[in-house]
């Protein structure tokens, strides 16, 4: 393992996503071998994990014909980079989901 991979593992990403959130400002991030930019909308606890839900601005560089929030473990994001990419809170986020109720 080279020493970028392995700084990749142990950096805390948290600060990078809390961040994009407070700016509203997209993520670069891969999740399953895909290359993303990310909306990040809220990140809470779920399970004894952190989990963001996000909006898939592009996934492998195409635009998604619908838009969608995902909901993505924390753990899986690597490569996770805050871009100057703003973005606006999708009409499709509902932050008093119940999901939400006690795990932000």
């Amino acid at each position: 393992m080279d020493n970028a991979n392995k700084a990749e593992q142990t950096a805390n990403p948290t600060p990078i996503v809390l961040e994009g959130i407070v700016r509203q400002l997209c993520l670069n991030a891969v999740y399953n071998r895909t290359r993303m930019v990310l909306a990040p909308h809220i990140l809470y606890m779920r399970g004894g994990s952190l989990y963001v839900d996000a909006q898939v601005v592009s996934r492998d560089f195409i635009i998604p014909r619908e838009e969608k929030i995902g909901t993505f473990k924390l753990d899986g994001l690597k490569g996770l980079a805050l871009t100057e990419r703003p973005f606006a809170i999708s009409r499709l986020f509902e932050p008093e989901a119940e999901k939400y109720a006690t795990a932000t």
